[in-house]
């Protein structure tokens, strides 16, 4: 078999980012005096995409205010809150091992994106092979034809629907704010309870396609 390339999504798929996304959004508020932070609006954000939430909470200058500040906080505040996810090297090393090549495809902000890799120890040109930000719903999708990527693995509903369309295959981990019977109702043909599980499906998912 020729060379495969393999998909991530970031948040809550390769790192845990609930910390600092929390850490952000009370900065947020804090300085801004907007009712952003808690967990009903952390959840919301590990859910969909920070611009779309803040589009339905505020007025349209007001949210994309709000979403570019929490931007630019987030480099300094909530990038230090990011760890690795249990797997998450080893399904990195794993394809890697295996000849593939390793795509991150994230909405989020692209250089927040790098600096969190970055953190972890996952680095664009090292352990990652290439990083494609601020993607979401078909744009996702778009990244994902772009890149050739034959598989992915997301934490949301949303990241099915988009391998789905790409003609990728999706492997769904269980890790995020869906439960595993979510993922399958959106179409997840495989659903892994964390990237831990991730070697030993990749071994079996390149014997079926040899």
């Amino acid at each position: 078999m020729g060379q495969f390339i393999v998909g991530f999504d970031l948040d809550m798929t390769l790192v845990d980012s609930r910390p600092g996304i929390l850490a952000t959004l009370d900065a947020l508020e804090a300085e801004s005096g907007a009712p952003v932070s808690g967990p009903q609006v952390l959840d919301a954000l590990l859910r969909r995409n920070l611009d779309l939430e803040m589009a339905d909470r505020f007025p349209e200058v007001e949210a994309r205010r709000l979403s570019d500040r929490f931007r630019t906080l987030y480099a300094d505040v909530g990038v230090p809150g990011t760890e690795l996810l249990p797997g998450a090297a080893e399904a990195v090393a794993a394809v890697r091992g295996h000849g593939g090549r390793v795509v991150v495809v994230t909405a989020k902000y692209e250089p927040n994106a790098r600096r969190c890799l970055d953190r972890v120890g996952l680095r664009v040109g090292h352990e990652i092979d290439a990083l494609d930000g601020w993607r979401y719903g078909p744009g996702k999708t778009a990244a994902l034809v772009e890149h050739g990527v034959a598989a992915y693995s997301g934490d949301t509903p949303n990241d099915v629907r988009a391998a789905l369309a790409a003609g990728a295959h999706m492997v769904a981990v269980a890790t995020g704010p869906h439960p595993a019977h979510e993922l399958e109702a959106a179409g997840a043909p495989d659903v892994l309870d964390s990237l831990s599980e991730f070697p030993g499906w990749l071994a079996d998912w390149r014997a079926s396609r040899s």
